[in-house]
């Protein structure tokens, strides 16, 4: 039990096996409340507190399906309340009844709350198991399983790790082990911090501040390394943020007008480097104006700028990819394919045409691009694109720079989130971009339809953005970085190497712990 007592006291009665309605409720709202720990909130202290909170309630007994049911109960409100906005996309969009969206969201947070019951499931299940004392189990145990479950939501059915932890802190303490552990490494660290405010009940308490104290003093001593280093010379980018409805964008009757704002937005001013939001031009090449794209080479070749287009590109009957491609005074384009599709809205799951065919989403059955892609010369700088989605997956942007011939100086985020009207999908998306730079220790340009247009340093600061849901054009200098950050070097291996030391810990400790009880005994 973890609350303390006097070593005469009776031992009260675990509580039953499965927890009352009340409590998963309480789960549920705690997990829901994580919301406020992401932007455009930004109160990452919370997180502390509510994975504290769950570990407490996963702590009171010694029932591995009292606690998987908490943790399925957390996991379900900490899902829907950090992507309550894919409502929007339902109904607004998509045009499905209200309570169609509903129940959506609803479905999604129970799969994602599985996630959360792996955590505390196997946790509590290891502890049995074990035999183990509270402490290794509140600071050894659940944060590697919190963190593995995080880990698994970025692959199991191609992966969905949006709202993990660890974004919450790219401005916080912890942050300073992006470069070396990435966001999931800095989610059990966040757990940790959790484990240490149980502690806080049982008379390991100056232990457990002491141990709080360091791991959030080492995040910001690390804040202060520089991984990589400046190269090349400063180049000049131009982002543009159309500002293009939704429900007019892929509208054959507003076709004309969109292309002529991108056309004007292009040409308007030279720069090293132009680059468009995700799908800025909405049809395939052999729909648009003849001397369309032809027109926008000859300003590239003019002027000496480097465009970075927004299109889908068809490759046959029923072949088509989300791509970037950049028109230069070079003569041979570049081509970047989408390789990370969204579930339902980029590629339809085996089983579930039906349900795409019912939310009418256009392009929802795209081609995957390949793994590794090269990225393109402007100047001295190799830049690296990534199309929406893609930048909420870490681990393969550091693959490609890891295993570049010559990896990038400058990644470049080129997406469209007007599917989502104006909700945290912006703000977080921005956050998710931050954490990238944390990483990889590279700058990141950001062209969006409606936002967050923005130039992100390579140590995650925001140096400059565009307002939201306007149109307009941010202007900047930019410089890129190399070198290789622990993580590009390493990925998610470092993270799991020690989570699996810790859980080897744990086990001697349990065995330590089995040992002195049959000694007294």
């Amino acid at each position: 039990m973890l609350r303390r007592r006097p070593a005469s006291a009776p031992v009260p009665a675990v509580r039953g096996v499965r927890p009352s309605l009340r409590e998963l409720v309480l789960a549920a709202a705690a997990g829901g409340a994580s919301v406020f720990s992401f932007e455009p909130f930004g109160w990452w202290p919370l997180q502390f507190v509510l994975l504290g909170w769950l570990f407490y309630q996963v702590g009171l007994g010694t029932s591995v399906k009292r606690a998987t049911l908490l943790g399925w109960a957390f996991g379900f409100g900490w899902s829907v309340g950090a992507m309550h906005w894919l409502y929007i996309l339902m109904t607004r969009f998509a045009h499905l009844p209200a309570i169609l969206g509903a129940i959506g969201i609803v479905l999604l947070g129970l799969y994602m709350g599985l996630f959360g019951a792996f955590a505390t499931g196997v946790a509590a299940w290891l502890r049995r198991r074990w035999s183990l004392p509270l402490s290794a189990f509140v600071l050894l145990v659940l944060p590697v399983t919190w963190g593995v479950s995080e880990w698994m939501r970025g692959w199991v059915f191609t992966g969905f790790p949006w709202s993990v932890s660890g974004y919450a802190h790219d401005t916080a303490p912890l942050a300073g082990f992006a470069p070396l552990l990435g966001v999931y490494g800095i989610g059990v660290l966040v757990a940790l911090c959790g484990g240490c405010l149980v502690l806080l009940t049982q008379r390991a308490r100056p232990w457990a501040i002491g141990l709080f104290g360091a791991v959030l003093m080492s995040g910001f001593a690390l804040r202060h390394i520089e991984w990589t280093h400046p190269v090349g010379q400063p180049i000049t980018v131009r982002l543009l943020q159309g500002n293009i409805p939704q429900d007019r964008k892929f509208d054959y009757a507003f076709l004309s007008s969109i292309l002529q704002r991108y056309q004007a937005m292009i040409t308007a001013a030279p720069a090293d480097l132009i680059a468009t939001p995700e799908t800025a031009i909405p049809s395939f090449p052999q729909e648009l104006p003849p001397d369309y794209l032809e027109s926008l080479q000859r300003f590239a070749s003019a002027s000496g700028s480097t465009l970075a287009v927004g299109i889908p590109l068809l490759d046959g009957p029923r072949q088509y990819a989300n791509s970037v491609v950049a028109l230069s005074p070079q003569p041979t384009p570049y081509r970047y394919d989408k390789a990370h599709l969204v579930p339902f809205g980029e590629f339809i799951p085996p089983g579930f045409r039906w349900f795409t065919d019912m939310l009418n989403i256009p392009l929802n059955d795209a081609t995957r691009g390949k793994t590794m892609q090269a990225p393109f010369p402007v100047k001295d700088q190799l830049v690296l694109p990534n199309i929406c989605y893609e930048d909420v997956f870490g681990e393969e942007i550091a693959y490609q720079l890891r295993n570049a011939p010559r990896p990038a100086t400058l990644l470049l985020n080129m997406s469209n989130l007007s599917w989502y009207g104006q909700s945290y999908a912006i703000p977080q998306h921005l956050q998710i971009s931050r954490m990238r730079t944390l990483e990889t220790g590279r700058p990141m340009l950001r062209s969006t339809n409606d936002g967050a247009t923005a130039v992100i340093d390579h140590r995650g600061r925001v140096q400059q953005v565009l307002p939201f849901y306007t149109e307009g054009v941010l202007t900047a200098t930019v410089r890129g970085t190399g070198g290789m950050t622990p993580f590009i070097r390493f990925g998610n291996h470092a993270f799991l190497l020690l989570g699996a030391l810790a859980l080897l810990g744990a086990w001697f400790s349990g065995r330590h712990y089995r040992k002195k009880k049959a000694d007294v005994e």
